[in-house]
């Protein structure tokens, strides 16, 4: 009887029936007096299994919404050669259902701000080398081929195409989101995408611009494809493969296909390509790798030019300023306009402090790719680069508070900004361009790639992407700098040459030039205040520099007042000056005189 009893009471405090509760026969055998005895107090919710739940509710719900939304399209995807019978198709996937895959089938955690962390792989940044435009007869006269857009026949795309088809094939859940690409209704692009990680699903739902209900249903038949099969790797021995890995666009059936690499960042890339053919080709406008805002007061706009790592993204956030996107514009016949939905944002050593929008921005439905994180709280840790330096977070462009919805505005720019990030420690934080030099730094395209933004960068490499822009461009350079220079004129905008790189010393023994400084500049542009500035010349470029301004050091505006070694300061001046004019070489016959008179003189 005691251990009845006890036994009874031990079971009543927990709200377990007592033939459960005790496991040795023996005992079992003296509780089965009443074997269906449990306590729920009146004010107590009865236990539910959570998974009984979700599957009687939740996935029932998920698996009618994915099979109506892609019921027309079903033809579609069987002619693609897609196994209808097997797989199961997720199109437009709300956030939380991609959180809870990504979390289930891919290890994938939720940050303590509420952001999804997941990884990319082996690839932690994009493949360049391993990407391939298809050679065919519609746009085989326009691409400027070489080695940034690679030949590659259509029989090897249909392969590998095949290849991709096949491998989602084996996937039990099949990602779809449709969307557009481009905020101007004139000049977007419908986008299909499919993939077999929800952590890609989730990152292109962010990166571009989500369609309403009644858009979705609307939708029809999109304008370009992109097949993610990442995870599998390519064929090296199929003809024209330099890897595992392939990145491969075919303007003709406009479609893309993603072997061998899952660093989300080549779907995003690849789209901002195919926007770099079509509107220079189609619809006659100029595309750029850029940020741009505007000013809330005076309406003004700036585009900032630059490659990854320059400080786009952070220098076009701007509390004063409303943001209209932070990478890719289209700098219309009637104004300037986002590629993108949303934006995608470096994480090394991001502080609240020094980029507050970014840091804010990471919250539920964000996702940061890459990120080291304590497994205890689950807290990011910005500083940690053991994984890669480009670490990354993908947001909706909404989740800044500053930014312009929609993005778009229909005013031509007041400013441009060309971002540099030098790594030899000799151009000014700032200097004031002529039209010919703004032509001759759009083509030299001049800057570091800092360490991970492409894979197996392990520091600053100096490097000339023409049009700050090499990797992604898919015609000849001259036709953008030819828009570029014809609208600039056109409408009378200032332009600028911005060093986020290194001052007092190259890299390894200066260091980089403080934020602080670099947001000072940017608003004395905005303000008006660098235009009334004096100036002087800056030694073999020809740059004119501003002798003051309030709130940065004199000898940072000029660098040549930075360098402690002069000797040293004059030796990188002469090299990097060598390397612009050996850079300038490959176009100086198809520009006019004064502009290569622009570049710097040795």
């Amino acid at each position: 009887m005691p251990l009845r009893g006890s036994g009874t009471i031990k079971a009543r405090r927990i709200g377990l029936s007592c033939s459960w509760f005790l496991s040795s026969p023996s005992s079992r055998s003296r509780l089965l007096i009443r074997p269906q005895f449990k306590m729920v107090l009146p004010h107590h919710t009865p236990y539910v299994t959570p998974h009984i739940l979700h599957k009687n509710y939740a996935q029932a719900a998920d698996f009618e919404q994915h099979s109506n939304l892609i019921g027309r399209d079903l033809d579609y995807f069987s002619q693609a050669g897609f196994d209808m019978d097997r797989i199961q198709i997720k199109r437009n996937a709300a956030p939380a259902q991609l959180y809870e895959d990504a979390i289930r089938n891919e290890g994938a955690i939720i940050s303590s701000s509420g952001a999804l962390i997941n990884f990319s792989g082996k690839k932690t940044g994009r493949s360049p080398k391993d990407k391939r435009i298809v050679y065919e007869e519609t746009s085989k006269d326009d691409i400027w081929w070489g080695s940034v857009n690679i030949k590659m026949d259509e029989h090897t795309f249909e392969i590998n195409r095949e290849r991709a088809i096949d491998y989602l094939n084996t996937r039990d859940n099949v990602y779809v989101f449709d969307g557009f690409a481009g905020w101007d209704p004139k000049y977007r692009i419908k986008v299909r995408v499919i993939c077999a990680r929800a952590y890609h699903a989730l990152f292109m739902h962010n990166m571009l611009i989500r369609p309403t209900e009644e858009q979705l249903k609307d939708f029809g038949e999109p304008d370009f494809i992109i097949y993610n099969a990442g995870q599998f790797p390519a064929n090296r021995f199929t003809k024209g493969m330099s890897s595992t890995t392939s990145v491969e666009i075919n303007f003709k059936r406009m479609e893309m296909v993603i072997l061998g690499t899952e660093y989300a960042g080549e779907m995003k890339k690849g789209v901002f390509s195919v926007m770099h053919y079509l509107q220079p080709v189609k619809f006659g406008q100029l595309s750029l790798h850029s940020s741009a805002n505007v000013g809330k007061e005076n309406n003004d706009v700036t585009l900032f030019f630059g490659l990854s790592g320059t400080g786009k993204t952070t220098l076009s956030a701007d509390p004063n300023r409303l943001l209209i996107g932070d990478d890719e514009h289209v700098w219309s016949d009637t104004g300037v306009f986002n590629i993108e939905g949303g934006c995608y944002a470096k994480c090394i050593n991001l502080s609240a402090e020094k980029e507050p929008d970014i840091y804010n921005a990471i919250k539920f439905g964000s996702i940061l790719e890459n990120v080291v994180y304590s497994p205890s709280s689950r807290q990011p840790d910005y500083d940690d680069i053991s994984i890669t330096e480009n670490t990354r977070c993908a947001y909706p462009i909404e989740y800044i508070p500053n930014a312009q919805i929609p993005c778009i505005v229909d005013r031509q720019p007041s400013n441009i900004i060309m971002l540099t990030c030098d790594a030899f420690g000799v151009l000014p934080p700032v200097s004031r361009l002529t039209p010919e030099q703004a032509s001759y730094h759009f083509l030299a395209g001049y800057t570091s790639k800092t360490p991970g933004t492409e894979d197996g960068v392990l520091e600053p490499i100096p490097t000339f992407s023409t049009c700050y822009s090499a990797p992604f461009i898919v015609l000849h350079p001259g036709r953008y700098a030819e828009m570029l220079a014809e609208r600039m004129a056109k409408h009378n905008v200032n332009c600028w040459l911005i060093n986020t790189g290194w001052t007092g010393g190259k890299f390894g023994s200066g260091k980089r030039c403080p934020l602080k400084y670099t947001r000072r500049i940017v608003d004395a542009v905005h303000s008006g205040e660098l235009a009334k500035a004096e100036y002087e010349n800056f030694g073999a470029f020809n740059l004119s520099i501003p002798t003051s301004l309030e709130g940065v050091p004199r000898e940072l505006l000029n660098p040549s007042l930075a360098w402690k070694d002069k000797e040293a300061f004059n030796k990188e001046l002469r090299k990097l000056a060598g390397m612009f004019q050996k850079a300038f070489a490959l176009y100086q016959n198809d520009v006019e005189p004064k502009v290569r008179e622009a570049g710097p003189q040795i």
